[in-house]
């Protein structure tokens, strides 16, 4: 009698260990990587930041835009110009309280 030993397909275990390896990486990659799911959110969070600090900024522009248009030439607030006055010269009125 003859018995015949069968041995495993090695060829074959080689592709699927290459295809396992392979598909790891590119799950990784899809999870990890540059453009990945986790590279993603943190875009997103970024973007929901940036987008706030150009409200904030925006905001303060047109305060500023507020205060330039009202030392204009066209417009003069005497209020707002006598506050500044005071405070660049650092003085005060005879009937005022200074808070600090």
């Amino acid at each position: 009698m003859t018995q015949h030993r069968t041995r495993p397909a090695l060829g074959a275990l080689v592709y699927f260990a290459g295809s396992f390896c392979i598909g790891v990486y590119f799950i990784f990659a899809a999870v990890q990587g540059d453009y990945g799911v986790f590279r993603r959110a943190e875009i997103m969070n970024e973007t929901r930041q940036l987008e706030a600090e150009l409200s904030e900024l925006r905001a303060e522009v047109a305060r500023m835009e507020n205060l330039t248009r009202r030392l204009s030439d066209t417009y003069l607030d005497l209020d707002l110009l006598d506050e500044r006055t005071r405070d660049m010269l650092g003085m005060i009125r005879t009937d005022e309280i200074v808070v600090r």
